[in-house]
């Protein structure tokens, strides 16, 4: 199914705009010492009525975006990387919603468009025959992020493990990021009937051992996974080259392929490193991007559903809709400081996460379900303060 939308400005823009966009990545393992990084990335948006208008073109049919969303995992479908894409055409600028104006990655789709209502714009499940569909649970997201520490660091048992699912019951995936204590088997003996695992290698030097971990943790019941990504944010931190990732991907996906997994197989990175680096849609057998509207810094709580959507709809526009698109963490946090207009606070994150949930829900995995008190304080000191549902048990 495709979906076409319109993206208007609801204001007149005038002047030239330069402004960092902050793109902040979440620490995912436990490790005696955590170093948080912050990637700036400067755009720049000449912005006057008639640019803007031009960008846009509100008025003409330029504006068909698909959207193509991935939700749970089919078990027994093979999936393979198709051959390398051409980069999109380039464009000048977007804006995001309510006018908020947020600069723009060099190749974001043609025809972007936010929504006014999920109804209008936003995925639904079924839509694309090559994609594997699905939709959100009964919490009105497709799946959550967890984290298996303790508030010092430590590991969770497996009943403490089981006591933070116990209240996850509403959500179809859930996402772990490692395979460190023992969270694969924990979670898996925790999981609600129906529910699925999006589970990650973390430690890249380690692929092998660390898929060995997985197919032992869930007792080699495929059925069960969702998905299995390959690190978390590797191009985006610097970390790999895209033809690295994509070496680190055939790599997994073999070695899956030899266990008897033939569902998706990713590596997560943010959206703004797969527009960047087109080259990635080629690795993945769907994009998984981490995309938090609070790091844009011209984007409130209520927007966030919104500008996710619109996020999916560069990513999948820069992959030339050969890929579908679903957010692997979106969120909001409830302590640090001011991002811009973007305000922590426990109001705001549930208002964002609402907001995700009805623009994005089919196709976007929350961040996060409970506070990461482990964790340094890092960028603006929200890095601890993401948790829908508090510190857990």
């Amino acid at each position: 199914m495709k979906y076409s939308a319109i993206l208007s400005l609801a204001t007149a823009i005038s002047g030239a705009l330069a402004q960092p966009i902050q793109h902040g990545h979440h620490q995912h393992k436990r490790e005696p010492v955590v170093e948080y990084e912050t990637v700036q990335v400067t755009h720049y948006v000449t912005a006057n009525a008639a640019a803007a208008t031009a960008v846009v073109s509100a008025a003409n049919d330029l504006a068909t975006a698909v959207v193509n969303p991935v939700v749970a995992a089919a078990a027994n479908s093979a999936y393979s990387a198709p051959a390398p894409q051409a980069p999109p055409p380039a464009a000048t600028s977007f804006a995001t919603v309510a006018a908020a104006s947020s600069p723009a990655a060099p190749a974001p789709a043609p025809a972007e468009s936010s929504s006014s209502s999920a109804a209008a714009a936003a995925p639904s499940s079924g839509s694309g025959s090559s994609s594997p569909s699905g939709s959100a649970g009964s919490a009105g997201a497709l799946g959550i992020s967890y984290s298996p520490y303790t508030n010092s660091g430590g590991c969770k048992s497996a009943s403490q493990v089981a006591a933070d699912l116990a209240e996850l019951t509403g959500y179809n995936v859930i996402r772990i990021y490692g395979v460190d204590c023992n969270q694969v088997a924990n979670v898996y003996a925790a999981l609600a009937p129906g529910q699925k695992l999006f589970a990650g290698v973390y430690d890249i030097g380690n692929v092998a051992g660390d898929l060995g971990t997985i197919k032992d943790g869930i007792n080699n019941d495929w059925s069960v996974i969702h998905t299995i990504s390959i690190g978390n944010e590797l191009v985006n931190g610097g970390q790999a080259t895209p033809a690295q990732v994509g070496s680190l991907v055939g790599q997994a996906r073999g070695i899956l392929q030899s266990y008897g997994y033939t569902g998706p197989v990713v590596a997560v990175d943010t959206f703004i490193a797969v527009i960047n680096n087109p080259e990635l849609c080629q690795y993945s057998d769907y994009m998984a991007v981490n995309a938090h509207a609070f790091f844009d810094g011209g984007v409130t709580a209520s927007q966030a559903g919104q500008w996710a959507l619109l996020q999916i709809q560069r990513v999948y526009s820069a992959c030339n809709g050969a890929k579908s698109v679903l957010i692997s963490e979106s969120g909001w946090p409830s302590q640090g400081d001011s991002n811009g207009v973007a305000v922590p606070s426990s109001e705001n994150l549930q208002t964002a996460v609402s907001a995700l949930k009805s623009s994005v829900g089919n196709d976007c995995i929350v961040f996060n379900a409970f506070n990461d008190l482990w964790k340094a304080p890092g960028y603006l000191n929200v890095e601890q303060y993401w948790g829908i549902y508090g510190n857990g048990n």
